[in-house]
């Protein structure tokens, strides 16, 4: 049974915090650059850095061909759809609302794991589900729970619901290889594969951008240094320590993490506006916290 260690932590908190980060930098990119042109440019970047240790995994002896279905799967749901959906929801929702929305993670994590893989969810995960949650609403907030009722949706909120569901199926992928023998592959091998299957991707949506006239690029010091940020940090970086982290603690108890994403990007946002940390973020820091050490409880004891 995977197992919650600290190294899997700081796998896990790496890969959120740069994509909270990445959040904000889309956001801040939002005119300067269209959402699957950032996609497309930020993931073409990713791969050409990634090419000199990746390469092989092509040659023709490689097991990739063996797994094109996967790959083509883990490629859509992982880097193709994903960070276009995230690009485009933030074109009419904030960075916050996005992550805040990208924390139900963990409720869609158990949803598909019970649907899909038969791993029905235990009592102590739905109490730590809930107990995240809470956490994540009083980031959003800023500990005035009752702003939730005055939330209203927008056409990126329910972009970001749709990536994030495809994040969990992802998730759940990279858990379960199946007859892949991915794990014993080069990291760099892995990776490749899956950034230039999900370039593919991305390059396919991003036609329909260009085909529409609706395609621009912005291109200067700050803008890309932007992008060579999201390519290198969020991309390369993040994908490879959440990989290591869903191997480690198993797709469910990671999913939890991702509810540090929003209070990331909300102490990120206060940072770039000067303003220091407030008592609400502790709390909220304590909450995930606390609903993470319940939900991964019982993997903690069986290992025991």
């Amino acid at each position: 049974m995977p197992k919650l260690n600290l190294a899997t932590v700081a796998y896990l908190l790496i890969a959120t915090a740069l994509w909270a980060g990445n959040a904000i930098t889309g956001r801040l990119l939002v005119g300067s650059v269209s959402p699957m042109t950032l996609s497309a440019v930020r993931w073409g970047l990713a791969a050409l850095l990634l090419l000199p240790l990746g390469w092989r995994v092509f040659k023709p002896e490689s097991a990739l061909w063996q797994n094109k279905k996967r790959f083509l799967l883990l490629g859509l749901f992982g880097v193709g759809s994903y960070n276009v959906l995230l690009y485009l929801a933030l074109q009419t929702s904030t960075a916050i609302n996005v992550t805040l929305i990208g924390a139900s993670m963990p409720i869609w994590m158990l949803l598909i794991g019970a649907v899909f893989y038969q791993v029905k969810p235990n009592l102590l995960q739905l109490i730590g589900a809930i107990v995240s949650l809470i956490g994540v609403a009083i980031v959003f907030t800023r500990g005035e729970l009752a702003t939730l009722l005055s939330m209203q949706m927008v056409i990126g909120d329910l972009l970001i619901m749709l990536a994030t569901i495809l994040w969990a199926f992802y998730s759940w992928m990279l858990s379960h290889p199946g007859s892949s023998t991915e794990r014993q592959w080069p990291w760099a091998h892995f990776l490749m594969a899956q950034v230039l299957v999900g370039l593919l991707w991305t390059g396919f949506f991003d036609s329909f951008e260009i085909a529409t006239g609706n395609a621009f690029l912005d291109l200067n010091l700050w803008t890309g240094s932007l992008i060579l940020f999201v390519a290198v940090g969020p991309s390369l970086i993040a994908y490879r320590c959440w990989g290591l982290g869903v191997n480690g603690a198993g797709p469910t108890v990671a999913a939890f993490f991702a509810n540090f994403i929003p209070l990331f990007t909300a102490l990120l946002s206060a940072a770039m506006l000067g303003e220091p940390p407030q008592l609400f973020h502790v709390l909220a820091f304590a909450l995930i916290v606390v609903g993470i050490w319940v939900s991964s409880s019982q993997s903690r004891s069986s290992t025991a």
